[in-house]
């Protein structure tokens, strides 16, 4: 167990390994972060790295949730606004409600959940919702539709028993959709795109590589989760070793 992620001391951890078996790491799956990419370089230089296709889609949702967060906030203050008027004037504000029953306000608050999942999924209550949302706010209609475009690519397949050309031109395929769906994105007026625009530009390669053999740390993921969960239960841990030893009896 190492304390923090801090480059030097994972990677002089992993050096402990012997360079052979090193060597046999053919892939790696890992996040958006640049001190686990060197890491990764660093210990296993002749794996190829492969960033998850959920923490690309993680990035964009909450770059979407951030142009959300915006209007609420926008929201807010022309209420606040109306309301400080009415006090003033001695009279009670009715705030307008929609349809669905909600105010503007607790519309953009009560859509977080909606934008996150896809359409499909939707239950008539959001997609009434959505209605409204879409109606209102162009920009978010418009953020929403891109992230079904990006799950919608990365949900696209290339058959494992293809011959070599014919994988090629089934990835370059996969990369023209990204690219169209970059501009796309480039197009936006919003500022809330631009760290997603520029992860793509960094991580473009390993992203790529994701469609090869679709490889994800979901598992990881899921069991770290699940050590979290664990490690909360107790409010923390002293004795790691007994933690460990813990650990193995139950999950492994």
């Amino acid at each position: 167990m190492i304390r923090g992620t801090d480059t030097w001391s994972v990677t002089h951890a992993l050096r402990k390994i012997q360079a052979g078996k090193r060597s046999e790491v053919k892939e790696i799956t890992l996040d958006l972060s640049p001190a686990m990419r060197r890491i990764v370089r660093m210990s296993f230089p002749g794996a190829v790295l492969v960033n998850d296709r959920f923490h690309v889609q993680k990035l964009f949702s909450e770059a979407m949730d951030d142009l959300r967060i915006r209007h609420r906030w926008e929201a807010m203050e022309a209420e606040n606004a109306k309301i400080r008027e009415h006090r003033k004037n001695r009279t009670k504000y009715v705030p307008y409600e929609f349809e669905s029953g909600d105010t503007r306000r607790q519309l953009l608050f009560r859509s977080r959940r909606l934008l996150l999942i896809h359409q499909s999924k939707w239950t008539d209550c959001q997609k009434a919702r959505a209605s409204i949302l879409f109606r209102l706010y162009p920009d978010i209609k418009e953020a929403y539709d891109r992230y079904l475009e990006l799950v919608s690519i990365y949900n696209t397949r290339i058959a494992p028993d293809l011959p070599p050309d014919k994988k090629e031109y089934e990835r370059a395929l996969i990369l023209t959709k990204l690219a169209r769906w970059y501009d796309r994105i480039d197009k936006m007026k919003s500022k809330c795109f631009h760290i997603v625009l520029d992860t793509f530009k960094e991580n473009y390669i390993t992203i790529m590589n994701y469609f090869d053999n679709r490889s994800t740390n979901a598992s990881a993921e899921s069991f770290n989760a699940k050590v979290k969960a664990f490690r909360n239960q107790f409010r923390g841990v002293r004795d790691i070793s007994f933690f460990i030893f813990r650990l193995a009896r139950i999950f492994a």
